[in-house]
């Protein structure tokens, strides 16, 4: 027998309070991207304790990234029948648990396993919460409202790399350390159970719409949304958190030969721009547009790539490049899910986002795997900096795309409908 959740009236708003629900989704993406942060930082910790290489660790990297992404578009469809509460607060509980329950784990193949499950916990957090947002929110404060949900994360970001580094090499090791980190997790997704509202009425307008399967042909048959989703996977190969906050310790530590205080260094020079970054760029494009922001961040990330690589050993030329990195890099990809916000109608939003957060952060995600393979293949000395330079190229595509993306018109037009909507529960 099937249980879902009661019917929800669109014009059920009792107890929809727009800023808790960003303060909770901000709360557990904090949460969220702390871990992920902390993670590089244990995978150097069991290259040498289970005796693996770098490659297997981007292939592991890869297989998390490409499997949470793929199950978040499964939420197109469950989105219809469960509260976004109900989701977001059930995964929440599943990410900290696997991620306390790696700490378990007596070799590699168990720990991958524990991983995955962590990631699969946490894929609700994009697609479910800002399509929440998106509901939450009218069009004129979407990029803000957006932004500071993964400005919110970021700022899970910022403390770990000197504290995450201290926890695991100095106090308690990284078993304990990452039971430390999942707990935060199971109790935000509680709190976001008791405390989260919502009105229901995107749920209300996908049943109008029609079948799943008539979303996603909606979908396939607008070309503005295809460009977004091309433009995000492009963007994925140079995207801050989930490639390059993987690969620039790595990159210091093992082809510059920096010490582990320097490297936990510019680490959190890195993170620290994820914060004010997005909240930032959210503020410029709700007032001077998405479009001209997206592709300033893009080619000013790429440049910052290419001043990395370029840098050698030059220690100063590198702190420069990761203040850039850190200014640019995080940037793009909130941006892209605001404008997909403006530009999907209210009836298929779940679906939209479902789609771009599996090509985004699923199919997207393979570009961990091209990098695994190119340093299997070159070595770490070589192999290393050729990512970076493929990334560069990434962003530079990707910033090509975006600029056919008809959006003054669709803008309006979905403001149009809020007000409609709006005007409906009033």
């Amino acid at each position: 027998m099937e249980v879902t959740d009661p019917p929800a009236r669109p014009s059920d708003d009792a107890g929809v309070n727009p800023v808790r629900t960003l303060w909770l989704l901000s709360a557990g993406h904090a949460v969220n991207h702390a871990q992920a942060a902390l993670l590089p930082l244990v995978y150097i910790a069991i290259i040498a304790e289970f005796g693996v290489s770098v490659a297997s660790i981007a292939f592991l990297a890869a297989a998390g990234s490409f499997l949470s992404g793929m199950v978040q578009l499964s939420y197109s469809g469950i989105t219809r029948y469960l509260s976004r509460r109900t989701i977001l607060s059930v995964g929440s509980v599943v990410f900290g648990g696997g991620m306390a329950a790696q700490a378990l784990a007596p070799g590699f193949v168990p720990f991958s396993v524990a991983n995955i499950v962590s990631r699969l916990g946490g894929s609700p957090q994009h697609p479910v919460g800002n399509a929440l947002l998106a509901e939450q929110f009218p069009t004129h404060r979407r990029g803000f409202a957006i932004s500071a949900h993964i400005a919110g994360g970021n700022l899970g970001t910022v403390a770990v790399p000197l504290l995450g580094a201290w926890l695991i090499n100095e106090v308690m090791g990284w078993r304990l350390t990452v039971v430390l980190f999942g707990v935060p997790a199971i109790l935000i997704g509680l709190a976001m159970w008791v405390l989260i509202r919502e009105s229901g009425a995107d749920r209300a307008a996908a049943r109008a719409e029609g079948s799943v399967r008539q979303a996603f042909g909606r979908i396939l048959r607008d070309r503005d949304l295809l460009l977004v989703y091309l433009s995000a996977m492009l963007g994925g190969g140079g995207r801050g958190l989930g490639v390059l906050n993987i690969f620039v310790p790595l990159y210091l530590a093992l082809v510059v030969g920096l010490d582990a205080l320097t490297v936990s260094l510019m680490y959190t020079v890195l993170v620290i721009g994820s914060v004010p970054g997005p909240i930032i760029a959210g503020w410029l494009s709700d007032r001077y547009g998405r479009r001209p922001l997206i592709v300033v961040a893009y080619l000013a990330g790429a440049a910052s790539l290419a001043a990395f690589v370029l840098a050698g050993s030059n220690v100063a030329a590198l702190w420069l490049a990761i203040v850039l990195m850190s200014i640019f890099n995080f940037v793009e990809s909130p941006q892209l899910q605001a404008l997909l916000a403006d530009l999907a109608p209210r009836g298929i939003r779940d679906a939209s986002f479902s789609v771009y957060f599996t090509l985004a952060f699923g199919v997207g995600s393979l570009w961990t795997a091209v990098y695994g393979a190119v340093i299997d293949r070159f070595g770490e000395a070589q192999g290393l900096p050729i990512t970076f330079w493929l990334m560069a190229a990434a962003f530079v595509a990707a910033a090509i795309t975006v600029l056919p993306i008809r959006v003054e018109e669709r803008i309006a037009g979905q403001r149009a409908d809020d007000e409609a909507a709006a005007a409906e529960r009033t």
